[in-house]
């Protein structure tokens, strides 16, 4: 009689087998958890390429599934525009810090001092006592006037 239920040593030799075979087609890469509008255009062409001729996919699916994609790619723009907001924002956040004094953690120190350069780009840096500094580190902008908390504005 054939056993049609796998031990648990059966079960984990199987599941390190098909690890193992994985490993080698895909080279070590790992598995995307996400699909991007690669992947979703790969399957509707896929779907397309093997529907059959005397049945063809239902006006209104193709329609919803354009409007998805079309979604999808929207989605994806906006993502990358917000992206380059903050990086703007970031960026002239930091200069407007240029001169003024501030106080950054850097670990677990408290550092003050004054801004004296200011990298751009996605994560910009400023210089403060002689070394550059990440600008998410600083927690204070001190403008001679008045300490403003960063994210506010002095009035």
């Amino acid at each position: 009689m054939i056993q049609s239920v796998l031990s648990m040593q059966e079960q984990a030799e199987a599941a390190r087998i098909v690890q193992e075979h994985n490993a080698r087609v895909n080279n070590g890469r790992l598995p995307q958890q996400q699909l991007g509008k690669d992947d979703f255009l790969k399957l509707l062409v896929t779907q397309l390429s093997y529907q059959d001729p005397t049945a063809p996919m239902n006006d209104k699916e193709f329609v919803a599934q354009m409007a998805q994609f079309s979604t999808l790619d929207q989605m994806t723009s906006v993502a990358n525009d917000f992206a380059r907001l903050k990086e703007m924002l970031s960026s002239g956040e930091a200069a407007n810090a240029l001169g003024k004094s501030v106080e950054l953690i850097d670990n677990d120190t408290v550092v003050q001092g004054t801004v004296l350069a200011v990298t751009r780009g996605v994560n910009p840096q400023v210089l403060v006592n002689g070394e550059y500094y990440n600008w998410e580190q600083v927690t204070k902008i001190i403008d001679g006037k008045e300490v403003v908390k960063k994210g506010e504005e002095s009035l």
